[in-house]
Order: structure tokens, then sequence, then C-alpha cells
């Protein structure tokens, strides 16, 4: 594979200086610690902070939603691996702003282990923490085992709701009540039609045929539900909005949100081509579209593929969408 890195044991944090030094003005590290990344003003006193983290290879998550309105830091592990303990109590307890502090992650069993000893470690000095498993994958759990699937695209929604209620002036318990519900209503389905491949491996995550693709497989390269034959963008198109439909029940006039977002590879061109279709089931449902994102929003390295994410909303969740976020990956005035 043609890559532009140096050594792999570098790619992590060389990556993370050039974005430090790329927005001086948004985002610092905290302690001298290059993988705690927090937004440049933190910690904001009175807010409630909101705190992610996870592997490499996602951008421009993480680290890339740490600004006004959404997330307070994000700790950043090496490529698909979780960041340790210590990163993330060093970041907590550099965003403290006094209201407590909310960890909103992917749910992997590395995260979950290393922040939920952070957690503890921070409880006992004093911050009150909270923790919410973004759980947005349907392809990664059976419909009713909710609790067992993997965070993907959909933790933009969940860092855009968290972060619009901690800057509306929301309790800890508030923000905390607010998200959860609204991962009860978003929903992602993925399809690859080629692999990544992690710096140093001597071969990608997975093999496809030129001729294949992968319904619903994982920004880590797990396994999906089902390997077939590609199709045209409209034909999987519809394929994946009947999964996500069948996996949360929509009626006529319900509002929602979507969410086209590429793997990595796939270009923007062709996320507009899928955009398109989805526009046009919705208007043939009578779903109304309230807002929608097309670009990179959760990668898999150099993946191609796309996922899509709905979110069926309410007066409050629009409301949140319609926060005003400032980062440098997403700018909304």
């Amino acid at each position: 594979m043609k890559t532009f890195y140096n050594k792999d044991e570098n790619y992590v944090d060389e990556m993370l200086e050039g974005i430090l030094y790329t927005y001086p003005d948004l985002l610092k590290k905290v302690n001298g610690e290059i993988r705690a990344i927090a937004r440049a003003d933190a910690p904001i006193e009175g807010k409630v902070s909101i705190v992610t983290g996870g592997g490499s290879g996602h951008l421009p998550v993480f680290m890339g939603y740490v600004g006004k309105g959404l997330l307070d830091g994000a700790a950043i592990g090496n490529v698909f691996a979780s960041p340790s303990m210590n990163q993330m109590l060093t970041l907590t307890k550099a965003v403290h702003g006094g209201k407590g502090v909310l960890y909103l992650y992917g749910n992997y069993s590395g995260d979950i282990m290393n922040f939920s000893m952070a957690a503890e470690m921070a409880e006992e000095k004093g911050i009150k923490v909270k923790t919410i498993l973004v759980t947005d994958d349907i392809a990664s759990g059976e419909k009713g085992n909710e609790d067992t699937r993997r965070g993907v695209a959909g933790l933009f929604y969940a860092y855009k709701v968290a972060g619009a209620c901690a800057d509306k002036g929301a309790s800890l318990e508030e923000v905390y009540k607010t998200t959860k519900e609204a991962l009860g209503s978003i929903r992602t389905l993925g399809v690859a039609i080629s692999p990544c491949t992690v710096p140093g491996a001597e071969k990608p995550s997975f093999s496809l045929n030129e001729d294949e693709m992968e319904i619903g497989m994982g920004i880590h390269g797990e396994a999906g539900i089902k390997r077939e034959k590609r199709k045209s963008a409209d034909e999987i198109t519809e394929d994946i909005m009947n999964l996500l439909f069948e996996d949360l029940l929509f009626e006529k006039n319900n509002e929602v949100s979507i969410l086209v977002n590429s793997l990595g590879a796939t270009p923007l061109e062709e996320l507009f081509i899928i955009f398109r279709k989805i526009y046009n089931i919705l208007e043939e449902k009578e779903i109304k579209l309230h807002k929608s994102f097309v670009g990179r929003y959760a990668t898999s390295l150099e993946m191609a593929g796309f996922s899509i994410t709905i979110f069926k909303l309410n007066k409050k969740f629009k409301e949140c969408l319609d926060h005003q976020i400032w980062t440098p990956f997403v700018k909304e005035n």
C-alpha cells in the first residue's frame, strides 16, 4: 500500500502534533500529554464537561469534535486501540469545570475497561462522572439487544445532543438523561468494498473480491452481517434504508436527520449520489427531513465504503441539532 507517513511508531503522535499546529486557537494538549486533547479554552467553569476517547484512525472521531457546542476533550489511543486510563484521567481533571463530567464513547471492551478505571479514580478526587456508551450499529447486535451494539457514526449525533445540553447550562443528570434518550432513536448501518491497513501491519484488515461488498462491516474491520455481489448506489442505499427502517419504526410525518458518512476513501461525489436516493425514499414514505450531514464523520483510515445514520427527532432533539458548534472539522454558525 502506498502511504505518506514516517515511522509506524510515530504515526499517532506526529498526526496529533500536526493537528495542534494547525488549530492552536481551538485545541491544546493538557499537562504535556499529547494523547489528551482539550478545547483551547478548557476548563469552562459552570458547564458539564463532555469527554470522549478511542483509537486513532477514525478522524474526525475523536478529537475533531472537540470544541464549542460539542466536546471538551478527547483521549487518543494508538490506531484502533484504546487510550490509557492515565490519559483519560489526566484529561478529565484538566477539563472539569465544577459541574461534573460525562464520558461519552463507543461500546468497545478496551475503552470500557480503561475509562471505567479513570471514572473511579476521578470520583475519588471529587469529580462526579457519568458514562454513556454509544450503540448505534445495527449490524453488531440483534434488535432487542441494543446494548451489545458497537458505536460508529452515530457518535456524532450523541456528541451534538450532549454538547448542546451542556452548553445551555443543563445539569449532569439532565445531560445524561437527554443523551441517553436520544441514543434510543439513532441507528447506523454501513457497507464496505475495500479494506484498510493499520500502519505497521503486513496485510489489510480483511479481504474482499473486486466484485464483492460487505454489509455491516465494522470500523475496525469487524465482520458484517452478509457479503454479496456489489450493487449500484441506488440498490445498496435502498437495502440499507430498509434494514434501518426494520430496526427503528417510523410513521408518516415523523421528522429525521440523516448522516451519510464516508468510511475513508469514498469521495463526496458518491456520497451525494447516495444522499439523493435517501431523499427520494424519505419523500416516498412522507418522512420529513429536518437536517442532513454528508461527508467524513467517522472513518476507518482508507477503507472504501459508507454508512447511513438516521436520527428520529422530537422538538428537543431538533433544538440540539440546530445548536451552534465550532470545531476543527465541523463548523456551523
